[in-house]
């Protein structure tokens, strides 16, 4: 995708980590040069401001987000393990999003969770029910 066709809240790609653009400004072209963009973008999973500058005409990298289902099967200390409510896949996580970290310290089994799988890393992003 090009540069000058992304907006705040889209998803990107910078140094090989997926992140959501929080602040997007781009100047006009000048005498030497062509317009510029300037993005600031807060890492999926690190949580970490990444700054990008580019010309609007750069084409970069958007992630694709797989939203799922799943449902907790058991918890051992930071570490979440999970089965997909469609291909019953079993797999483990310790990536959640910090506004749900404390719905998920007590009984946890058997509740349900949407995760999103971004390059092949699983991140819970919401408890249902």
């Amino acid at each position: 995708m090009e540069l000058g066709a992304l907006k705040i809240g889209s998803y990107i790609i910078i140094d090989g980590e997926p992140c959501r653009i929080v602040s997007y400004d781009h100047s006009k072209p000048g005498k030497h040069g062509s317009a510029k963009a300037r993005i600031n973008a807060v890492g999926v999973f690190d949580g970490g401001t990444h700054p990008f500058v580019g010309p609007v005409t750069t084409r970069v990298e958007v992630p694709l987000i797989d939203k799922r289902n799943g449902q907790i099967i058991s918890k051992s200390g930071e570490t979440l393990q999970i089965m997909d409510l469609e291909t019953f896949e079993v797999f483990e996580t310790s990536s959640v999003e910090d506004e749900i970290k404390d719905k998920l310290q007590d009984n946890v089994n058997g509740r349900e969770v949407e995760y999103w799988k971004v390059l092949d890393r699983i991140k819970i992003v919401r408890v249902k029910g």
